[in-house]
């Protein structure tokens, strides 16, 4: 077992998905799909967990797409909907780790204004000793900067610490500055591997 284990919040602590708040909006699974894919994507939402602020990533978009000025505003003025509650389990193993010794940390690619709003409603983001999240440092993984800036934060060694993420290139990243990567898939898996 390792001593330190840095956790991912969405994904792996918290079920964050916009089709939880646009699939209902469109009605349709396969328009919500193309809205994501097409006008508010995934790139657009990283500037922000980079650290861009959000009226000036949401003013951006709709000069490009004015069309859809009410869809990409409701992108943020409606983020809490996109929130499905906490990864059944976790907040519990987190409490048997921290039992077992262990240290535990969060490492977020995260929009410092959004986790504003999720953090005082989740109670296993309290169980963190400290936590990095990209949007207040402005450098998100998979830059080995703010896994370095992590290590130096919590005080503690690459080497002896597991870091748990549901992206691969994310957990790629931790592996080439030393740490332990985990790609998490369920609690039961992320236990399996934790024992080996």
């Amino acid at each position: 077992m390792h001593k330190n284990i840095i956790f991912d919040y969405g994904g792996v602590l918290l079920d964050w998905n916009p089709h939880y708040l646009y699939d209902p909006y469109f009605g349709d699974v396969e328009k919500a799909e193309w809205f994501l894919t097409n006008i508010c994507t995934y790139e657009w939402n990283a500037q922000h967990d980079n650290g861009k602020p959000i009226v000036e990533g949401t003013a951006e978009l709709i000069v490009q797409h004015p069309e859809w000025e009410k869809e990409i505003r409701m992108y943020y003025d409606e983020f809490m909907k996109m929130m499905g509650g906490q990864i059944p389990g976790m907040k519990e193993l987190i409490k048997d780790l921290k039992a077992k010794g262990c240290h535990v940390f969060g490492l977020s690619n995260w929009s410092v204004e959004t986790f504003a709003l999720v953090r005082p409603v989740y109670p296993v983001l309290n169980l963190m000793e400290d936590m990095v999240i990209s949007g207040v440092e402005k450098v998100m993984k998979p830059d080995h900067r703010i896994f370095e800036l992590a290590l130096e934060r919590f005080g503690i060694k690459a080497e002896e610490t597991v870091f748990i993420d549901d992206n691969p290139n994310n957990v790629r990243a931790a592996c080439e500055v030393g740490i332990c990567g985990i790609l998490f898939q369920s609690k039961e898996k992320l236990i399996e591997a934790l024992d080996q």
